[in-house]
């Protein structure tokens, strides 16, 4: 786990704009002895953000459906990969090899 004041560091961002960044659920940090609690998921997750916004001058309400819509399709990535697990799992050998 990173702590707050590392994570800042390492994302490159003030406390004010990391409050509005979980405020907008862009990043959902854990808790950690009632201390924010971040992983190298969420500074990843902070580094795409700000490469969207800056880089690539995509806006803030933008933003939003663009992290909704790969935190969707990551959800089904791994419904797919799970139902295929599944499935191999569930395939019987062929008899005598």
């Amino acid at each position: 786990m990173i702590t707050e004041r590392e994570f800042l560091q390492r994302a490159r961002l003030d406390r004010a704009t990391l409050s509005i960044w979980i405020e907008e659920e862009w990043l959902i940090p854990g808790r950690a002895a009632h201390e924010l609690a971040f992983t190298d998921m969420d500074l990843a997750r902070a580094n795409l953000i700000h490469d969207l916004k800056d880089k690539m001058g995509v806006n803030d309400e933008g933003l939003g459906v663009i992290l909704h819509l790969l935190d969707q399709m990551h959800a089904l990535r791994r419904a797919l990969a799970d139902t295929l697990n599944s499935a191999r799992e569930r395939r019987t050998p062929p008899a005598g090899g």
